[in-house]
This record gives structure tokens, sequence and C-alpha cells, in this order.
């Protein structure tokens, strides 16, 4: 299984974690990079997520999410085709970055687009181009909680 985490979901630990909503997607996202460590899924990573990583304007959450580059197994560089797609994407009023994490996931083919940003998966919902969840439910998803 392909996923894909956009940079809310690797910045989630850095949230307030008082909040039990944060609380629980900070431990379902620990959860899936731990299904990376484990080969249990294959991460993608994008050139996008560089960008919005470069420009975290703290040093030591720089160093540990770009560590997940490392790990991912395709590195989606942004071209004339992902940015087309983007531009389709952002028609559907999705916003210009969380647009192009988009177009790099379906150019990585990734089976999951995994955010934290209840806007942005309610538009993909709509337009159903690529399944998007939160970290939670894509936890569920893959350990097939729900088969029956």
């Amino acid at each position: 299984m392909r996923i894909y985490l956009d940079m809310c979901c690797f910045n989630r630990p850095y949230d307030d974690q008082t909040q039990a909503r944060i609380h629980l997607e900070t431990e379902a996202k620990l959860l899936l990079q731990q299904k990376v460590k484990n080969a249990e899924c294959d991460l993608i990573w994008s050139s996008v997520l560089d960008f919005e990583c470069k420009n975290n304007p703290f040093e030591d959450h720089r160093h540990a999410i770009l560590q997940w580059r490392w790990l991912a197994k395709l590195v989606v560089m942004v071209d004339d085709e992902i940015i087309a797609r983007a531009k389709a994407h952002q028609a559907h009023g999705i916003d210009k970055f969380d647009a192009l994490h988009v177009a790099c996931a379906i150019s990585g083919q990734a089976d999951l687009f995994i955010t934290t940003d209840d806007r942005l998966i309610n538009r993909m919902r709509k337009i159903d181009t690529l399944p998007t969840m939160l970290p939670g439910e894509a936890i569920a998803f893959l350990e097939n909680w729900y088969e029956n």
C-alpha cells in the first residue's frame, strides 16, 4: 500500500497535544510511520514536502520531518504534468499547496492520501480522485478494522 502524508500530518506531533483530536491524530500518524518503518506501507515523498519543510521556522521540526524523506520509496518531483493536475484540483476549490500535494500523490500512484485538513478531505471526497483520510481512518482502512 502506497501512502502520502501531507505536511499537516508531519507537523501534527508539534501541535497542542492537550486537545483530544490532535492527540489521537498524532498517535495514528505515528502508527502510520511505524508501518512505513516496518515495510508494511510505502511512503511517497514530494518536492512540495521538501519546500514546505524547508520553510518550517523550527529547525528541530525541519530536521525531524526531513528524515522521513530518506525512508520514502519514491520522491515525486513537480513537473508540468503535476502542475496541470494541481490546477485542475484548484478549480474544485482546493488550495494551491494542497492541490500540489494531491497531484504529487496521484503521480506517485498513492493508494491513500492522508491529511488532518477537514476542508481538504471534504473537497477531495466530492471529486473522488484519490481516497483521502484522516490518520485514524487510514489506520482503520489499512488494518481492515471494518472488514465485516
